[in-house]
């Protein structure tokens, strides 16, 4: 086994492993306060949907991959080829449409009330759990062209147009088709980081103005304050700038995979690898920008009963 080969799959390993960890422990948390009876934040509903994802992207990409990346034959069969590329879409569309989502709704939780979403921040909170179904259905369905093209890895001989991914392999007969998916494929997502992309400056705008209109009324000296909105809008501009930071070369990654024959080993890795990295880091990038999990531990040592973690 080459020394390039040890690197990508000890990445692969170390990426899997800790984002799979990372997940589940703010997983188990967030079930924890829920079966505790703590009354969540309703980002709180859009984040588990978020980690579902990510745990979805890590397991059914991360895992596969890593074993390939060692040299160890992986033999899924077709079947289980189209299960495990389906399961991976899905899971990334559902990051990404998750994300999407905490954006504006975040964007809409902080608007002033004399602002056009004045209606909206009062009914928002009622629809979240309904609001993030679609999302789901539409990536499942839009994945469906996984599960014509994906094929294991034990025809290879019998197939010409072949991308290989190591454990799996794709076949595309038709260019204009494919062309014709690729676009299908990205209109959702370039929807998705354009609303994230609007939602941000305007979570950046609001606080600015309301910041000079205090100081208006105040004078010069505004004292900084640390509200749970500003906190929370802190968290999640953190998160979307850097999904976007790894999306956009996963993205240009993916087209280019998908417009070329036979990909050579290094690139495919390479777009595994960066892939792979928002659904790694989040839950890190979670935790340390949000502490509600020790003020939740001191509040009920000292109360003896669960807060209320909107409050929190």
């Amino acid at each position: 086994m080459a020394a390039s080969e040890v690197v990508i799959g000890v990445i692969f390993l170390l990426q899997t492993m800790f984002g799979v960890l990372g997940n589940s422990c703010l997983l188990y948390h967030y079930l924890f306060l829920y079966f505790t009876g703590c009354r969540l934040r309703c980002t709180d509903l859009i984040l588990k949907h978020l980690i579902v994802a990510n745990l979805l992207t890590l397991l059914c990409k991360g895992v596969p991959q890593t074993i390939a990346a060692f040299g160890w034959q992986v033999s899924l069969g077709d079947v289980g080829c189209k299960l495990l590329f389906y399961l991976h879409r899905v899971g990334r569309g559902g990051s990404i449409g998750s994300t999407c989502f905490l954006s504006v709704f975040q964007a809409i939780t902080i608007s002033p009330r004399d602002s056009r979403w004045a209606g909206l921040k009062v009914k928002a909170p009622k629809y979240v759990g309904s609001l993030l179904c679609p999302i789901w259905v539409l990536y499942s369905l839009v994945n469906n062209i996984f599960l014509m093209y994906m094929t294991g890895n034990g025809d290879k001989e019998n197939l010409t147009s072949l991308q290989d991914f190591g454990y799996c392999s794709s076949t595309y007969h038709d260019r204009p088709l494919l062309l014709l998916h690729v676009v299908l494929l990205s209109l959702p997502d370039a929807l998705c980081v354009g609303l994230m992309l609007w939602t941000s400056s305007s979570m950046v705008s609001i606080p600015y103005r309301h910041k000079q209109q205090m100081r208006h009324i105040h004078g010069t000296h505004v004292s900084p304050g640390s509200s749970p909105e500003s906190r929370a809008t802190k968290t999640i501009l953190l998160l979307v700038s850097t999904y976007v930071s790894f999306y956009t070369p996963s993205c240009i990654f993916q087209v280019w995979l998908s417009l070329i024959y036979n990909p050579n080993w290094l690139l495919v890795n390479t777009a595994a690898v960066v892939a792979g990295c928002f659904p790694a880091l989040s839950p890190f990038l979670l935790r340390s920008s949000d502490c509600s999990a020790c003020r939740f531990c001191f509040a009920w040592m000292r109360n003896g009963k669960p807060p209320d973690l909107r409050n929190v």
